[in-house]
């Protein structure tokens, strides 16, 4: 069971890796903190820590852009004022 989580979080920090090295790190933002939840669920909901590492790198990368969003917006209200 140990050896099955360990293998299943390289894996992930493996996927993760590539895929960072693919996109750049400017486009990120979310993605290595959202893949590791996701890998870490994927791999106790039936052993799919890719798929959820995946998905888990989709949530974390739209839930940076909206923080990112919601952010610009109160400093242009700031500076509305």
């Amino acid at each position: 069971m140990k050896a099955s989580f360990i293998k299943a979080a390289l894996t992930t920090v493996a996927l993760t890796s590539a895929t960072l090295g693919t996109i750049g790190t400017a486009n990120a933002a979310g993605c290595v903190k959202g893949a590791v939840v996701g890998g870490v669920a994927g791999h106790y909901a039936g052993h799919h820590a890719v798929v959820g590492a995946v998905g888990g790198c989709l949530v974390g990368r739209h839930m940076a852009k909206k923080h990112a969003e919601e952010q610009a917006a109160q400093r242009q209200a700031v500076r509305a004022q």
